[in-house]
């Protein structure tokens, strides 16, 4: 009995050692038994079914995460179904290709072959969604990069005290959108900074253009305090000013107050810059202004509009001291004409005033003399009034002898009246 059963435990072992042998993965063995007995492969033909199930599920997996990633997770989780894929096609028996075992495919109704082109295919497909997994993860580091650059550029612009660290942190944050730009949109990264940029953009932008204004203001102060001991560091420091303000586009809402600040700084700058004809220009604002304030409330003598004559004359003479190689020339040449303009009404003013003075005086002079020596005719008595009241009527208004002329114009007319 003990023979019996160690005769049929060796027999099992032997044909144990010869399924064994024969599924061995070497050409030379497992061809001529693929001939005359192909069910002792049967271990391989197990084994091939399960590898190539195993790569074709896992193919179609890391397709499915790969090319509809949404986060990183998708994209390692395909890298790994990639790696699977790639196991089962390296452990199918490359000697096999094109061998379909028929006999195996009746008892367990497989539905594949085993061709030279559906391996290859797989093995592209295997290589190709390799690729894009390492793409895509090389291209989350410049993405997580950028994004912490940009992280920390927003909390040094924040905190910075003064222009140069705003300008440096304006420096970081555009290099982090820079950065993110590069990032090939081909891979998941660069579809989600591509997402994400128009905000970027937008809050950078916010914040240089509020850098520019506000260094404007600083440089601004800065020169205010240093202009009295360093002109030409302060006119540099006003130049600096208007050059950042310079590049606020056309389109931003705060453009108008960029150019408000603009032309106030240019004037200070002119100030300093040239300070002979600023000088002068001053000088013949303050005459104007003088001559315009003893304008007010007419009518005035003609000695009085005499005198604002003067101090427009003089606004004037001061305008012309300035040279053409002056920066203030074309300024000056403006108010010249301005102020002739008003020169020349004073001075119409100043000889209306003496006309109707000469005329009231005459036409006193008249009336005194028909009143000492009255005319014996009602005619030429009539004809003397009539002379006296058009003299009167030429007295023009605005004039200081106006309201008199008119007082004798009633005069007159109630005594021609009273003449029959």
């Amino acid at each position: 009995m003990f023979g019996k059963i160690k005769f049929a435990a060796f027999l099992i072992a032997g044909t144990a050692g010869v399924v064994w042998l024969v599924n061995l993965p070497y050409p030379m063995i497992r061809r001529p038994v693929a001939q005359v007995a192909p069910i002792l492969l049967l271990p391989s033909f197990i084994n091939m079914d399960h590898h190539y199930r195993g790569a074709i599920d896992a193919l179609e997996q890391a397709d499915q995460l790969v090319s509809r990633a949404t986060s990183s997770a998708d994209i390692e989780l395909g890298g790994e179904k990639v790696k699977a894929a790639k196991q089962h096609l390296d452990n199918l028996p490359v000697w096999f290709l094109g061998y379909y075992p028929q006999r195996y495919c009746s008892l367990f109704s497989c539905s594949w072959q085993f061709t030279l082109d559906e391996f290859e295919q797989a093995r592209e497909r295997v290589a190709r969604l390799d690729a894009v997994v390492f793409q895509d993860k090389n291209a989350l580091v410049p993405l997580n990069d950028a994004r912490n650059a940009l992280v920390t550029a927003k909390q040094q612009y924040q905190q910075a005290k003064n222009t140069k660290d705003r300008e440096t942190a304006i420096a970081n944050w555009q290099a982090a959108l820079d950065q993110l730009e590069q990032i090939s949109q081909q891979t998941l990264a660069g579809k989600t900074a591509q997402t994400q940029l128009t905000a970027y953009k937008r809050d950078f932008e916010n914040a240089r253009i509020s850098s520019f204004i506000t260094a404007a203001q600083e440089f601004d102060l800065e020169a205010q305090k240093i202009q009295p001991t360093n002109s030409q560091v302060a006119a540099e420091l006003w130049q600096q000013a208007i050059y950042r303000l310079e590049k606020v586009p056309n389109e931003n809402p705060q453009y108008v107050d960029a150019q408000k600040l603009i032309a106030s700084y240019q004037v200070k700058q002119k100030t300093v810059i040239d300070p002979r004809s600023a000088t002068y220009v001053e000088a013949a604002k303050q005459y104007a202004l003088a001559a315009a304030q003893a304008s007010q409330n007419p009518p005035h003598t003609a000695q009085k509009w005499e005198q604002i004559g003067e101090l427009w004359e003089k606004a004037i003479q001061k305008l012309e001291n300035i040279q053409v190689s002056e920066p203030s020339y074309v300024e000056a040449n403006k108010l010249i004409a301005q102020y002739q303009t008003n020169l020349g009404i004073i001075k119409n003013r100043r000889q209306a005033e003496s006309d109707a003075k000469e005329i009231l005086e005459k036409a006193n002079q008249e009336i005194q003399s028909l009143i000492a020596s009255p005319p014996g005719d009602k005619n030429q008595t009539k004809a003397a009034i009539i002379r006296v009241m058009n003299q009167l009527s030429s007295v023009k208004t605005g004039t200081t002898s106006y309201n008199e002329a008119q007082r004798l114009l009633k005069l007159a007319d109630n005594k021609l009246k009273q003449i029959k």
